[in-house]
């Protein structure tokens, strides 16, 4: 499967905003937009921080920022768009919904890793079980009801260890005790707790 490769920094630098890609270091000092502010990468930058952004141009960074924050590509995310368009429900908050229930989102939700980068590392190098079967499969998407553990090799790995023995609280739809955790239903939007409008991806994908 194709993923990013490039600096995860300029991918925050581009949307103006933390999106949080890297751990630890979106906390501290050395972060990008600490250190270099918003300015959006490349020898033109600069120039292009300044001026007017269109409708068109507005969706279309917030999509960029909903595909980069949770690791999605054009194709996969536009697939979430067609199931989320074909619900009874809210669309956007069904979009949502599906991005949150990804494997490897839920393994970072449940406080296992620090960023999301890290839980898809832990995924599909094949150290998450999920009903007491092995899955390495990041977008393999959750249920309610299913149970999520950590193989206990991989509960010894330095950047999973520490978040077992401290008092991590996993996200409010989710419950954990110890390398375990359970989804107990779906989140609501304001439990998401994100910045992301969704709303104007709706409308890009729309037009």
């Amino acid at each position: 499967m194709a993923k990013y490769i490039d600096p995860k920094c300029r991918l925050c630098r581009r949307e103006g905003v933390k999106l949080y890609l890297k751990g630890e270091r979106c906390f501290s000092p050395k972060c990008s937009i600490e250190k270099k502010g918003a300015q959006i990468p490349g020898q033109h930058g600069k120039k292009r921080t300044h001026g007017r952004i269109s409708g068109y141009g507005t969706q279309l960074r917030e999509k960029q920022k909903a595909k980069r924050t949770y690791g999605v590509l054009e194709g996969q995310f536009h697939g979430y768009y067609e199931t989320a368009i074909k619900s009874s429900q809210n669309t956007g908050e069904v979009l949502m919904q599906l991005l949150e229930s990804r494997l490897d989102n839920i393994v970072f939700r449940l406080g296992f890793v620090i960023s999301r980068s890290l839980a898809r590392q832990l995924v599909t190098h094949g150290n998450i079980k999920v009903d007491g079967k092995r899955v390495d499969i990041a977008s393999y998407i959750t249920k309610p009801g299913q149970k999520i553990s950590i193989f206990e090799k991989a509960t010894k790995f330095v950047f999973v260890a520490p978040n077992l023995t401290e008092k991590s609280v996993p996200a409010k739809w989710l419950s954990r005790k110890g390398s375990e955790g359970t989804i107990d239903r779906l989140p609501t939007r304001e439990e998401i707790g994100s910045d992301i409008k969704e709303n104007l991806i709706i409308e890009y994908y729309s037009r």
